[in-house]
């Protein structure tokens, strides 16, 4: 089966299962999924259950598509997202984006836990990605076909919707709450990053560094769909005092960061 085929599968079966019209599409970042507390919950599938999805194999992210009313607006949630670490190539990790916006999504919040290169950014603060560096070695859209879905030489002069951002920012700043903006690098992990490696990301001037959304960024330009993603920094990455990273601390740091998160995705949401 071709993957437009796949495609149309995977949403047809969600239409019948009752997801309909969603306007906003979210993405939560590793250790980011309390926002689900805050929806009204129409339907929850597993993505074992919805076919050709793949399937989230990292233990704190839960594979659920969660669709429901937030802030006024019907929302689809990823609560669980996909990476290439795990084993997934480019479409897979780009396919829970493809599946949203074949639904309907009108826009896109994405949000990931990363690493402070800036050494001004501290443990749980938060950071706007403004910009990103795509470290991966790889492309979504460098596939056989890719072209069907859209313009495979997507312009990536704005790759996170001003428009969206400068919201985000009056929000946080009328909330008093701190936000960085920044630029997010992305590598292929899952393996942390080495003292070289750091001082490298230093010298590209790169703000923060994750293993995620940058895919997902990518593929929303190609489907004309407006995008802003927020990072929960949750370790500060100085190659010349580089302690040991606890992944358990990173977890309870993001734990701590996100209700800021959630209230500039809740504000954000009833005004795009």
């Amino acid at each position: 089966m071709n993957r437009q085929n796949q495609l149309q599968e995977t949403i047809d079966f969600l239409k019948e299962a009752g997801i309909t019209n969603p306007e906003i599409g979210i993405v939560l970042g590793t250790g980011l999924g309390k926002l689900v507390d805050e929806i009204s919950i129409e339907k929850e599938i597993a993505y074992a259950d919805i076919p050709h999805f793949p399937q989230a194999t990292v233990e704190f992210h839960s594979g659920k598509l969660i669709y429901g009313e937030l802030s006024q607006k019907k929302v689809l949630v990823m609560s669980g997202r996909f990476h290439l670490y795990e084993g997934y190539n480019p479409w897979e990790v780009t396919y829970g984006i493809r599946t949203m916006h074949g639904l309907g999504i009108q826009n896109l919040l994405i949000s990931n836990a990363a690493g402070a290169i800036n050494l001004n950014y501290k443990k749980g603060d938060l950071m706007l990605i403004e910009d990103h560096i795509n470290l991966q070695g790889s492309s979504p859209l460098a596939f056989q076909g890719a072209n069907t879905f859209g313009n495979i030489f997507a312009d990536m002069l704005e790759p996170y919707s001003k428009t969206i951002n400068s919201k985000i920012a009056e929000i946080a700043k009328t909330h008093n709450i701190q936000l960085h903006e920044g630029i997010y690098a992305s590598v292929l992990g899952p393996q942390l990053e080495t003292r070289a490696e750091y001082r490298m990301l230093q010298i590209l001037e790169t703000d923060a560094v994750g293993m995620s959304t940058v895919p997902e960024v990518i593929v929303a330009k190609q489907l004309n769909l407006p995008c802003a993603a927020i990072s929960v920094l949750t370790d500060e990455c100085d190659p010349k005092n580089l302690q040991p990273v606890d992944i358990a601390e990173i977890i309870a740091i993001a734990g701590k960061a996100e209700p800021k998160m959630i209230a500039l995705f809740k504000e954000v949401i009833n005004i795009i």
